[in-house]
This record gives structure tokens, sequence and C-alpha cells, in this order.
């Protein structure tokens, strides 16, 4: 079995394929991880190897790291995406590491690259091969960790932050990739201008795949008769590189925008668009998820309280299951939500009553509202001239205050007249006209 990272024959691979890493020497960044005498160095040099999670944006050398470590240390490698296995391709990758391990007596590095994309039970089917060493788990996140992986995966690997690559390390590897004549561009003799590198440097914002990208692409544009890569052919390449959706940058806060504002507005066609554009850009599903059920309390609210519900579904849909039937339960919330009366009520009382507490004193409990579970509470009057609701007509304590004295009376909720909301508001002022009229209405003075 041939375990090099890389075949005999590379011509058909992307040049960020074909510059891989084969040792530290050719790495680039990182060096809070790998320079000489840390910890995941020595751990690596030394054959020691353990389960481990990278986390950090894209394009900093996660996979790179991966096969470095397999490459390094003599274990087979092996890939599986979390997009596209399931329970039953984790079995299968288990079996053949299990059975090289007996006949080799190396370990297999299995890369799991996106592992946050896996669901619960895909993640634990890692768990026994973790433990038992059978495997060197190694899982690649653009998420953090403490929220996307499971507790019990977590706790078995040891998480390493990758940083985005500075200037100057995307620098030296484009330089390795123009003068390497084996797996780079060296054969070709080429050069790059000064200002076409700034420009490379700038699109390629730390991601070390795109910078190579972007090389690649303006060596493709350069005319047969030229060997320098200017500006203008730059600029092109640049112009070209459309990033329709990325995370974390401008374009992916205005898609977000843009689905929350469609679902606020009733527009179902427009939301479910924006939805599946951040599906297809690569969006993880369980953000969109998370901003559904945002959506359903801040702008559906106790107008249609069912939306909260479809919004939890269709959560716990995407977890189990994943895509695509958890993307279509997804979608079928946004439509539901654009679709259902709208109420910002209790987002605005929320925030009201937030604001009114920072910003008075911590008024004490009233007296009837206080339990009294011993003797000596009892004699402070703890609990006295409370009314038990239900003993009273329609179980409502007509002019009965459940506040501090101080803010007797207060209003923080006011819901509107969409949905069910109508019908909380009419019972709401019912039950006012009613405390108004009470001759047992608390702080009647005030």
């Amino acid at each position: 079995m041939n375990n090099s990272l890389f075949p005999e024959s590379t011509s058909h691979q992307p040049l960020a394929a074909r510059m891989r890493p084969r040792n530290f020497d050719e790495y680039v960044g990182q060096q809070h991880l790998l320079a000489k005498g840390r910890p995941l160095r020595q751990a690596i040099e030394s054959d020691r190897l353990h389960s481990m999670i990278f986390w950090g944006p894209p394009g900093v050398g996660k996979t790179s790291l991966a096969r470095t470590i397999a490459e390094l240390t003599k274990a087979r490698f092996e890939t599986i995406s979390a997009v596209l296995a399931g329970v039953k391709e984790i079995r299968a990758s288990v079996d053949i590491a299990k059975q090289h391990l007996a006949q080799t007596g190396r370990r297999t590095v299995v890369f799991v690259d996106e592992v946050h994309r896996f669901n619960k039970s895909q993640q634990d089917a890692f768990l026994p091969h973790v433990e038992d060493g059978t495997i060197c788990f190694i899982g690649a996140t653009t998420e953090n960790p403490s929220f996307e992986i499971n507790n019990a995966l977590l706790s078995r690997c040891r998480v390493y932050k990758l940083k985005q690559l500075e200037e100057t390390d995307l620098l030296s590897l484009v330089k390795a990739a123009l003068t390497d004549s084996e797996r780079g561009l060296g054969e070709l003799h080429l050069t790059i201008s000064d200002e076409a590198l700034a420009l490379l440097l700038y699109t390629a914002s730390g991601d070390a795949r795109k910078s190579l990208n972007l090389l690649e692409m303006s060596v493709d544009l350069l005319a047969q008769d030229t060997s320098t890569i200017d500006v203008d052919v730059m600029a092109e390449v640049v112009s070209s590189d459309v990033r329709h959706f990325d995370k974390g940058g401008d374009l992916f806060y205005e898609q977000i925008s843009a689905l929350h504002k469609s679902v606020r507005g009733s527009s179902p066609d427009a939301a479910l668009y924006w939805c599946l554009r951040m599906l297809d850009g690569g969006c993880d599903p369980l953000y969109i998820a998370r901003r559904v059920v945002r959506m359903a309390t801040e702008d559906v609210g106790n107008a249609d309280p069912r939306a909260l519900e479809i919004a939890l579904n269709a959560w716990m849909t995407q977890e189990r299951l994943g895509s695509p039937e958890g993307e279509l339960a997804i979608a079928q919330s946004v439509v539901y939500m654009a679709c259902a009366p709208k109420s910002n009520a209790v987002y605005k009382a929320f925030n009201e009553c937030r604001a009114a507490i920072a910003s008075q004193p911590s008024y004490d409990v009233p007296i009837h509202l206080r339990n009294a579970p011993t003797k000596l509470m009892k004699n402070l009057g703890y609990g006295e001239e409370y009314r038990y609701a239900h003993d009273e007509p329609g179980a409502y304590a007509a002019g009965e205050n459940y506040f501090p004295e101080e803010l007797a009376d207060s209003e923080f909720y006011h819901p509107t007249d969409r949905g069910l909301e109508q019908k909380i508001s009419e019972k709401l002022k019912f039950l006012r006209t009613q405390d108004a009229a009470s001759s047992r209405k608390r702080y009647r003075n005030r």
C-alpha cells in the first residue's frame, strides 16, 4: 500500500495540492504549534500520535498538517468527508484501519474535514476506536469545537487552534511555488510584479490555498510569449474570483440580514432564496437553524407560538439526520416563519424590562409573595395576605400585585392585534379592567 502524500504523477493536481508540505521545513505558519521544541512538534517527531482537533479559518493548513503528521510518522492516511460520509463509511474505514494495524503494526490517521458537520451518532461512531488506539483521529473545523463537537469525542482529543496566516507566510509560499521545478511552476521561469504580488496577498487574506489558486489562474491567463505576471493579469483573476459566501466576511452577514428581513417582511419566496443561497455557499445548516429560532422569538413571538416549536424541530432534525433531510426541514421552518403573523412585542418587552432592571435598585420581594417554610418566617409575616389565584373567581386574583411595591402597575408587554396575540391582548385588557374595579387592589394609592 502506498502511503506517500503524493502519487507518482501529480501533473493533474491543482498547484495547491502539489505544493502541500512534506515536512515541517516546508510548512508555513503555525509556529506557535510547530516551532522546534513545541509540544506538538516534539510529539510528532517522536512518533507519539494522539487524536486531535484542528480549529481555524479556511486555508491555514489544517489538511496539510494532518497529511504531514501521517507522512512523518509513517502512518496510513485516510480522509473522510463529513459532508458525504455516514456511520456505514466510518465503520468501513475503521475495519480497514484494524486490518492495516494487524498486518503492519502501524496506525491509521483518519482525517475528518469539516467534522462539525457530523451529527452526534456519526461522531460517537469514532469513540471506541479512538479510545482503544485503533485510529488516530484528526478532525478539522472552522467552528468552535466547544459548541460543535460532542463532549465525549472532544474529551478524547487535544484541540489546537490554527491562526490565520501572515502575509509573510503567503509570500514565502508563493515564492516557493514559482521556484519549485518539481511540484510548482519553476520550470516556467515566471516572475511576478510587486503590484501583482501585493494584490494577490491582499485578496488571499491569510488563505494559503487561495493564494496558490490565484497564482495558478494568473498563469493560465498569461500570453504565450509572456513570463511576467503583472497587475493587470492579477486584477482580471481577482475580479473573477467572487466569494459568493464568505463566512465572517461582509457577504456572509449581508445574506443573513437578507434572510432575516425577508422573514420579517413576510416574503416566503425571498426567505427561501436567501436560505438556499447560504446553504449552497457552504453555510453550516445548524447556524441557519439557530437564526430561525431567533426569528421565531424576535419577529413572530406570541402571534404564533407554534413558530418556535417548528424552528426547534427543524434544528433537531438537522442534528439527528443531517443533510438533506435536515436542510429541507430548515427550509420548511423558514417558509413558515415568513408566512406567520408577526409580533415583536415579547422582544420589545424583554429589552424594556432588562433596561429597567439595569437602571433601578434591586427592590425586595414583597412580603406577601414570600414563602414561609419556617416558624420564624411566619412570625415575620412572610406569605400573609397572599391570595391563591385558583381559589378566586375565574382563577384570577383581581387587584393583586406581583411587582415590588415601587413598581406596582408597571407594564412591559404590549401584545399586538395580530394572530394569537389579538386574543392575548383582549384577555389582558379584561383582567386589567377587573384590577381597576377591585376593592382588594393592593397599593391602591399609588
